[in-house]
């Protein structure tokens, strides 16, 4: 369970909420605090006041996956390979090791192709895979993603749906704009004006949205 209880930071307010394994989805319009809470999440950035527990345990000391909004910004090395492997060999696992870790992880994100090129060759969302790869490939309790999904289409999404599910991780945090996305989670939270307005299961959060363009399309043409 991820614990948060009375963290404040700049203008996000949270006073309490129990967030489950799975996928949990923040959704809200720009502004609302979602990136905010991931940093908080992901121990980039410091709560000015209160509590975040990932099963008991502080963001910082827990290990974690980041994939950030702009697929450049995710990049240390010129080279795929490099890139996939280098959070392991900043961990210190021996090359024989790292190297298995590096083939199973891009294995599964079917981007094992993609080894031997040089990352600014490739495509957005091609990027995103390997920045997800890199962040999976030491096995994180936790992967936050931000907005990783505005650089994709529908094709990409659905592949990394997929990994994701399929990644053993006991917690993912994402935001996105894709309601479509979101409509696949585990949890939902909604965020207004940096304070918590709705929460839990799709069904339910969406329910209170029908009326406006948070509602996932496909849920409108089921109508």
């Amino acid at each position: 369970m991820i614990e948060i209880r009375d963290l404040r930071y700049r203008t996000l307010h949270i006073d309490y909420i129990d967030i489950p394994e799975g996928i949990t989805t923040i959704i809200g319009k720009n502004g609302s605090g979602k990136t905010t809470l991931l940093r908080l999440c992901a121990g980039i950035t410091v709560p000015e006041s209160g509590t975040i527990l990932i099963d008991r345990t502080p963001p910082r000391q827990t290990t974690t996956g980041w994939v950030n909004e702009f697929p450049d910004r995710n990049m240390l090395f010129s080279k795929v390979y490099d890139e996939i492997s280098s959070p392991l060999r900043f961990g210190h696992v021996a090359p024989d090791t790292a190297d298995c870790e590096v083939r199973n992880i891009a294995n599964r994100s079917g981007i094992s192709h993609l080894l031997s090129r040089r990352v600014y060759d490739l495509s957005g969302g091609e990027k995103v895979l390997v920045a997800l790869a890199a962040a999976l490939a030491t096995h994180p309790k936790i992967l936050i993603l931000d907005e990783y999904d505005s650089h994709l289409d529908r094709e990409h999404c659905d592949r990394i749906e997929h990994l994701l599910r399929d990644s053993g991780c006991d917690y993912i945090l994402r935001c996105t704009q894709q309601m479509e996305t979101a409509a696949g989670s585990d949890t939902i939270l909604m965020f207004d004006e940096g304070k918590l307005v709705h929460a839990g299961h799709p069904a339910d959060v969406f329910s209170y949205l029908k009326e406006t363009g948070y509602y996932p399309f496909s849920w409108r043409v089921r109508l």
